[in-house]
């Protein structure tokens, strides 16, 4: 099963970094975050991805071209340009890298790569700054008991702040350091999707987000089911997101996935 990973945005709320590449190429731990969504999937077995570029994307395509060189101890021979590789860390990954456009909206980016999912019935979905632990065998087994055509992960984020319990005196009697929003479930990415989805996106789709029209349209033909995660996720959404994932990526340097 392929997967299909949004990777054109402009990341413009982690300008600090996103000026100078794009944001799926911003590193933890001494890797792109690209690289550790990839290796979340390949943990599962899945390692067929199709890229869907657009701000810089150029980089992206550098790094892959180039991955196996910059993965390796090499010995080069400048009298006749001859290389040696010593070591290869290279990883068992098929890329596809897609220009679908700079200005291009998520609906349209996945509306210019079908037809790379020729012969797919399923494939997967995901963006560029994102990691989780989520279970993504037991993710597909959902997808294919409900038989809907999009399956999204539905996870509860952390709030923001801390939350006090107290009384009218001002006691404090509890404090829940950035609670999960109880009740309350939202799009986590990590999607399963059938082939029947690209009958949603046959009008043009370049100026429209794949998480307006299109899922709407799903859920109006209740054909857009969830599968709950309540384990660890987290968006690198600003520069504060990245610092948090660098210390748990330094104290936990074992983990194969999120």
């Amino acid at each position: 099963m392929k997967t299909v990973i949004f990777a054109g945005g402009l990341g413009s709320r982690i300008s600090e970094e996103s000026h100078l590449k794009p944001k799926p190429m911003i590193e933890i731990g001494g890797k792109p975050i690209l690289w550790h969504i990839m290796k979340i999937y390949s943990h599962y077995g899945y390692n067929d991805f199709i890229i869907c570029l657009g701000y810089k994307g150029y980089i992206i395509k550098e790094y892959f071209t180039n991955y196996f060189i910059h993965n390796a101890d090499i010995t080069v021979d400048l009298s006749d340009n001859s290389t040696t590789v010593h070591k290869d860390n290279s990883e068992d990954f098929k890329v596809t890298l897609v220009d679908t456009g700079l200005e291009t909206k998520t609906a349209g980016r996945l509306q210019k790569v079908k037809k790379y999912l020729e012969g797919e019935e399923d494939f997967m979905l995901t963006y560029g700054d994102g990691v989780s632990n989520v279970d993504l065998k037991a993710l597909v087994e959902h997808h294919k008991q409900y038989k809907k055509i999009a399956t999204v992960t539905a996870i509860q984020p952390a709030g923001k702040f801390g939350i006090l319990t107290h009384d009218q005196s001002g006691n404090i009697s509890a404090f829940t350091e950035k609670p999960s929003t109880e009740g309350s479930w939202i799009n986590g990415g990590f999607f399963v999707l059938n082939k029947g989805v690209f009958d949603y996106l046959k009008s043009p789709m370049e100026e429209v987000m794949w998480e307006q029209e299109p899922m709407k349209n799903l859920v109006a033909n209740r054909e857009l089911t969830s599968y709950r995660h309540r384990g660890f996720w987290k968006s690198m959404d600003i520069l504060r997101d990245k610092v948090e994932l660098e210390n748990l990526w330094k104290n936990n340097p074992q983990w194969k996935v999120w």
